[in-house]
């Protein structure tokens, strides 16, 4: 039987969506199941651009229809739906990570022109997508990365209303093939924010120069230049204080991407490592009868789980964003961090497990050990997203705020907000819901318990001892304690989407167990920073906790683990 907490595309049905997405999420599956294996693995090796998917991609509409939000619809499928489109990432990573990049930057692209006022802009977007078209964003730049401040890409007056570009941009995805390019820049004439200038290119326009691919992989991405090329008033998206903030706010909408996509690499990879361990005979036994492998495959599975609550909750706060609701802002750089530095925790637990075979050309796993490790390095680093988290710790732990409660956002809705999330900046005024409830409906599970219990002793250390105005300085220092906030914060959201889906409570007390030890890691680290006083490493060290062991608990969950063995195999 199929473990209905992971994606099988033996058993795959997305019963939850309306008949058009069924479809597409089920073709999509089927497209990539009757290639096979080997040609899945030979196109990676072999760095081939992805032709024949974007040529699938474009019969079917799956872009256009995935896509275009309602308000440029030309069909009644066609919306911006954040939870049909992470169920999308998911698919994509099981089967790798080029075919999720060129969906991925084309979202990129899109961002500020679904933004944007253009009318003219929008219309030939739409008509793009349409024909099967992907897309560019062009925010970063060689010598600057996305430090926007500080963009070379100069536009000079024309003298007609328009400009002429003249700069160069590194590391964009799509930039070989993009029918639209979303730019970054600056005019020549107007100096600071007010001269900011976000505009349409075509990377077939002969004042268009693609300079090379910057990655030895089938994801292209380019460096590209322009030279004197013509930016008409149809061209131009945004200006001035806007551009910035559309730069801000379409990566606050790439960036949840990431976190499903990193779940589809590591669910394809849990079943190979499984079925391989539990075949492999050493000194006479399977490999999963030694206590350590069935820890770490165990580990593994429920950090798996976590990840998958964590990201599906998250969805319905996105998708309940609005002026008045900005929680998001937390959730999403939570995605973007922890859930793929799971992954990144996940791939290794089993890749001690499986050893040597994980190096093996003619498995999957061989690139989700590579592939994994860029997730947590798109978007902005873990360290940027780490920093921007705890922007929110005050408010979240120690001032929460009355807001309705939000449902599960699988409507067929479309999420006109993230394309009107107006000024980037605020984050310290925005206010989240008592976490504490979350914890409370579970708290006869003993390991969430005893989770709480360090939960709480973070309350207290932000209230008495949290680092002073010299220590706010020392990134190294709030990072360690941005890793304890942000472990409150992952598993407010997973107990919130337990409580939902009726999650069983085995799983849980080992996911929490997992994560009493994760916290007790940190402030271990914590009390090693060179600059924490005194109280804060008496405090890290009064945090350490230790889980609570219930063998019978384990074995149960461990025969969830070694169900998986055989479930799934690609077919040749």
């Amino acid at each position: 039987m199929a473990d209905p907490l992971l994606f099988n595309p033996r058993t795959y049905d997305p019963a939850q969506f309306d008949p058009e997405t069924r479809r597409l999420l089920r073709a999509t599956v089927d497209w990539f199941e009757d290639r096979g294996k080997r040609r899945l693995i030979e196109d990676y090796r072999s760095r081939a651009w992805l032709a024949d998917f974007l040529a699938f991609a474009a019969k079917e509409g799956l872009f256009a229809t995935f896509l275009t939000p309602a308000s440029a619809a030309g069909r009644e499928d066609q919306r911006w739906d954040t939870a049909r489109i992470a169920a999308l990432n998911e698919i994509f990573g099981f089967y790798g990570l080029d075919y999720w990049y060129a969906w991925q930057v084309t979202i990129l692209g899109l961002g500020p022109v679904w933004q944007s006022g253009n009318t003219a802009a929008r219309t030939r977007a739409a008509e793009l997508l349409a024909g099967g078209e992907v897309f560019a964003f062009g925010l970063s730049e060689k010598t600057h990365g996305a430090d926007i401040y500080s963009t070379d890409m100069l536009l000079t007056p024309d003298g007609d209303g328009g400009f002429r570009a003249t700069g160069s941009k590194y590391y964009i995805g799509n930039g070989n093939a993009a029918g639209l390019v979303s730019v970054f820049g600056r005019r020549a004439d107007i100096e600071g924010p007010d001269g900011y200038v976000f505009f349409a290119a075509d990377s077939r326009h002969p004042a268009y120069h693609l300079v090379k691919n910057v990655v030895d992989s089938s994801k292209y991405v380019s460096e590209f230049c322009l030279e004197d090329y013509p930016v008409g008033p149809d061209d131009v998206l945004h200006t001035g204080r806007a551009a910035f903030d559309a730069a801000l706010n379409t990566v606050n909408v790439g960036k949840f991407n990431l976190c499903t996509a990193s779940i589809g690499i590591c669910e394809h990879a849990m079943y190979e490592a499984v079925t391989h361990a539990h075949h492999r005979i050493l000194y006479g036994r399977p490999v999963t009868a030694f206590p350590h492998v069935r820890r770490e495959l165990a580990d593994a599975y429920v950090r798996l789980v976590g990840m998958k609550l964590f990201s599906d909750r998250a969805v319905d706060y996105f998708r309940s964003a609005s002026p008045d609701d900005r929680r998001y802002l937390l959730f999403n750089p939570m995605t973007k961090m922890k859930v793929t530095t799971e992954g990144e925790k996940v791939i290794d637990l089993m890749w001690d497990v499986i050893a040597a075979k994980g190096f093996e050309k003619d498995t999957y796993f061989a690139q989700a050990a590579v592939e994994i490790r860029g997730l947590p390095k798109l978007e902005g680093t873990v360290h940027v997203n780490l920093a921007l988290i705890l922007k929110f710790m005050r408010n979240h732990l120690l001032h929460p705020a009355e807001f309705a409660a939000v449902p599960t956002r699988l409507d067929a809705a479309d999420d006109t907000f993230l394309f009107e999330q107006g000024p980037a900046r605020g984050l310290g005024s925005v206010r989240f819901h008592d976490w504490r409830p979350a914890y409370d409906a579970y708290a006869g599970v003993p390991n969430v318990a005893r989770f709480r219990e360090q939960a709480d002793a973070l309350c207290a250390f932000v209230a008495t001892a949290a680092p002073d105005e010299e220590q706010s300085r020392d990134l190294d220092l709030l990072l360690a304690v941005g890793q304890l906030f942000a472990l409150v914060v992952h598993g407010q959201l997973i107990l919130e989407q337990a409580r939902l889906t009726d999650l069983n409570e085995d799983v849980l007390d080992e996911l929490f167990s997992v994560l009493v030890r994760d916290f007790s890691a940190f402030a271990v680290e914590l009390h090693g920073k060179d600059s924490a006083t005194v109280d804060q490493q008496r405090w890290a060290l009064g945090a350490v906790r230790r889980p609570v062991v219930d063998e019978a608990r384990s074995g149960r969950v461990w025969e969830r683990v070694e169900a998986l063995a055989g479930a799934y195999e690609m077919a040749p």
